[in-house]
């Protein structure tokens, strides 16, 4: 039989066999699960819910805004021993006197002025929600991140299952012909022994890839928030994006990456609590007004009963003149917190260009890898051809052929993970910059 042929005939075997398994489980595409994670991972739920309780602070910080009406309800009743003496010197006395009264009525406050605190102070909730929002977007952008590398990871230990059986079928063959040559005596025991090793080797090396293989599939169950024990099959290739550009990645991310956004987002709430703070230096002014109803009586005295119901109104203002210095002190640390809101914003801003800058050469390095090791693997192969031909005729050592067999291994794990790698590196590069999607 032509070697080659044989070859090719386990290559393809080997792919009816991915072929056959995966129509027998799900066929989870790249955008199904993202769909699935957007949809149930908890992460995402829980920020979710976290900017619901923003955006009704907003709205109650509105509220602020608007006049508070209120319904009072007052009641009081005493039972005294008492003794009074009139101004004609007349003296009355009683014990257990009862004395009630009654009081009741809606009230209306509202503070008109209050040195524009409540403006800014509803801005900063608007602000919150802002960062929230953010917040959300990193998480969905860290989610993305963490489902695409793992479905990657899995595509490329498939692809490294797939080199493991063709070598396992290859030491299979060999372990078989070196078996023939020791009954006929053309091969020591020691070549059959060898063999046998080496096909154990393989054996090992496949089961410990297919392990990964199921431990990086709950893995990516558990980021879709679903049954862990699903089964499920991925894309058999990787498709690299190689026209990135540093400088249009450092454009997006001036504007996109939510880390700045929060940043500057940050800042802008620092500047509008100094206008809190400093709102203190003047007045409150209040309305109030209301329409009262009262009732009291009275065993002694000159009223014995008295009722009366009426509108009532009124202004008050009051403005702090001295707190102890405490007013100068709340400022500045508010102008503090404002100069620490801009370093922490210039300090993130170096941080992510320096990123771009060093994950843009690794993701350049990986794209060449990627073409060299394509190159190994090539050469692997032919190589592969060339001792399997000699094999059949008996003109290569076994060692020989077992080194072979190895390049050819190590270079198809080489040229998946370099393609992993890169695919990595441009995924980063598009999260930092803030323009990750599913390609």
């Amino acid at each position: 039989m032509n070697l080659n042929f044989f070859l090719k005939s386990i290559l393809t075997g080997s792919f009816i066999f991915l072929f056959v398994q995966s129509n027998a489980q799900e066929q989870l595409s790249l955008e199904q699960a993202v769909q699935i994670a957007l949809q149930n991972n908890y992460d995402i739920k829980l920020n979710a819910v976290s900017l619901d309780i923003r955006k009704t602070n907003v709205s109650q910080g509105l509220s602020a805004m608007y006049p508070v009406v209120t319904g009072n309800f007052n009641t009081n009743n005493t039972i005294q021993n008492t003794s009074q003496t009139l101004s004609s010197g007349q003296l009355q006395e009683r014990d257990g006197a009862k004395n009630s009264s009654l009081s009741y009525g809606p009230v209306l406050n509202w503070r008109v002025f209050d040195g524009f605190e409540m403006f800014a102070r509803y801005d900063q909730l608007k602000e919150l929600q802002k960062l929230e929002e953010s917040n959300l977007r990193q998480t969905i952008q860290q989610t993305l991140v963490n489902v695409i590398s793992n479905y990657y990871d899995l595509v490329q230990q498939q692809q490294q299952i797939s080199a493991l059986n063709t070598a396992l079928e290859i030491s299979r063959i060999r372990l078989k012909n070196s078996q023939s040559r020791y009954q006929i005596g053309k091969a020591a025991k020691l070549e059959v022994l060898a063999a046998s090793v080496d096909l154990n080797s393989d054996t090992t090396n496949l089961l410990r890839q297919k392990d990964q293989y199921r431990n990086t599939k709950t893995i990516l169950n558990e980021l879709l928030a679903r049954d862990v024990n699903i089964d499920f099959t991925v894309a058999d290739t990787i498709i690299i994006s190689n026209n990135l550009i540093l400088d249009e990645l450092q454009k997006n991310a001036a504007t996109l990456n939510p880390n700045l956004q929060a940043a500057v987002i940050n800042q802008r709430i620092a500047e509008l609590n100094l206008k809190q703070v400093r709102a203190n230096r003047y007045p409150d002014i209040n309305l109030n007004t209301g329409y009262n109803f009262s009732n009291s009586t009275s065993e002694l005295g000159f009223a014995r009963e008295s009722r009366g119901r009426g509108l009532n109104y009124g202004v008050s203002a009051s403005i702090n003149i001295f707190s102890g210095f405490l007013q100068k002190k709340n400022e500045k640390v508010a102008g503090l917190e404002i100069d620490n809101s801009r370093l922490l914003y210039e300090k993130a801003n170096l941080s992510i260009n320096a990123q771009l800058v060093s994950l843009y050469q690794t993701y350049l390095t990986n794209i060449e890898l990627v073409k060299l090791e394509k190159q190994n693997q090539d050469v692997a192969k032919q190589n592969l051809d060339i001792t399997l031909e000699k094999f059949r005729l008996g003109t290569v050592v076994p060692l020989e052929f077992r080194e072979a067999q190895r390049n050819y291994i190590n270079s198809n794990a080489r040229y998946t993970n370099a393609q992993y790698l890169a695919k990595l590196a441009e995924i980063t590069l598009k999260q930092i910059a803030g323009t990750l999607s599913l390609q």
